[in-house]
C-alpha cells in the first residue's frame, strides 16, 4: 500500500513529465523538484523517485514493444 506522500509524488510527478514531454523541455522536472526541496526535502526525494521510477517504466515499455515488433 502506498502512503500518502508516494500517492501525491507520483502523481506529481505524472503531471510534471507530462508537461515536460508537451513543452520539450525536460529541465522543468528539476526546476520543480527544486522549487519542492525548499520545503520539503523528504517531499522532494519521493518526487524525484516517482520519476525515476515512471522514465524506467517508459523506456521499459518502449523496450518491450520493440522486442515484440521484432517477433512479428
Amino acid at each position: 500500500m502506498s502512503t500518502l506522500l508516494e500517492t501525491i509524488a507520483d502523481e506529481l510527478a505524472r503531471d510534471v513529465l507530462d508537461a515536460a514531454e508537451a513543452a520539450g523541455d525536460d529541465e522543468l522536472v528539476d526546476k520543480v523538484a527544486k522549487s519542492i526541496g525548499v520545503a520539503s526535502p523528504t517531499f522532494q526525494e519521493a518526487f524525484s523517485t516517482a520519476v525515476r521510477i515512471r522514465r524506467a517504466e517508459r523506456r521499459g515499455r518502449e523496450a518491450l514493444a520493440t522486442l515484440i515488433k521484432q517477433r512479428t
